[in-house]
């Protein structure tokens, strides 16, 4: 049943970041636009709660986004039954040089995020409301 509202949750949002011109990319393998989509659905009846998405903004968007979301909980490592977000550039990669970074498919405005168990609506709401702080590309 977790796994099931964790999945269902981070496609909702997935889908609502494809759709935003302030994200460049988003990756979860339940969305048909990831590289592995067609491999995922046929290993996996469920894709989970984690995604990845880069924002148009780089490091500053990034920072804003993750300082901006009241549900989402900011964290150095991702893995509860709560919302976490992280921002690699500036917490757990912060040391990496660019190339370093780049190599690792981690931009400056690449956020992480393990979607939790929190009412999909809810968080959809919070996402909307930290990519408002982002700003319009």
């Amino acid at each position: 049943v977790r796994l099931r509202h964790k999945t269902e949750s981070a496609l909702r949002i997935g889908r609502l970041l494809e759709e935003d011109d302030r994200v460049s990319e988003v990756r979860h393998p339940g969305l048909a636009s990831h590289p592995q989509h067609g491999l995922a659905a046929r290993q996996m009846r469920l894709t989970g709660g984690l995604l990845t998405f880069d924002l148009v903004g780089g490091l500053d968007a990034g920072s804003r986004f993750v300082e901006s979301t009241r549900i989402c909980r900011l964290a150095p490592s991702l893995g509860g039954p709560e919302t976490l977000v992280t921002h690699p550039a500036s917490t757990t990669h912060v040391g990496l040089l660019p190339e370093e970074l780049a190599e690792a498919g981690i931009g400056p405005g690449t956020i992480r995020m393990s979607v939790g168990l929190e009412d999909s609506a809810d968080l959809v709401a919070d996402v909307l409301r930290a990519l408002e702080a982002v700003g319009r590309a």
